[in-house]
């Protein structure tokens, strides 16, 4: 649910999507991997934190994808990952990649599929 957080709604219905979205993890133990979207422009932010705060306390691997990619300067994005991989060291379900992408350029899109076919190879086939 990218920008949920963020959703022009009352606190209460953000908060209960956020409730929908951990019973639907808990119930999930087939589950190899969340991926979390974080906007590449900004890094990490706390709402951020809160939700792998949640994922980590679900015991759920979750894997950051930084978005927008293409919209952050080239000199930047090495410091951007190195940040976020910085913030990922609080996070005990965490998983100690992050991934650089742009939907608009397709940079980072062969690595985060190749994470994921990893990701099913391990597995044996399917995944929720």
């Amino acid at each position: 649910m990218p920008g949920y957080g963020y959703a022009a709604v009352a606190k209460s219905k953000s908060e209960s999507w956020g409730e929908l979205v951990r019973d639907y993890l808990r119930g999930r133990p087939s589950l190899v991997r969340v991926f979390v979207l974080v906007d590449g422009r900004h890094g990490l932010k706390e709402s951020d934190h809160e939700t792998m705060r949640g994922l980590d306390a679900a015991a759920v691997s979750y894997a950051v994808v930084l978005t927008k990619g293409d919209e952050v300067k080239a000199a930047d994005q090495s410091a951007r990952v190195v940040a976020t991989l910085e913030g990922l060291r609080k996070h005990v379900a965490a998983y100690p990649e992050v991934i650089l992408t742009s939907s608009r350029t397709g940079d980072g899109i062969a690595e985060l599929r190749a994470h994921i076919a990893k990701l099913l190879a391990e597995r044996g086939g399917g995944a929720d």
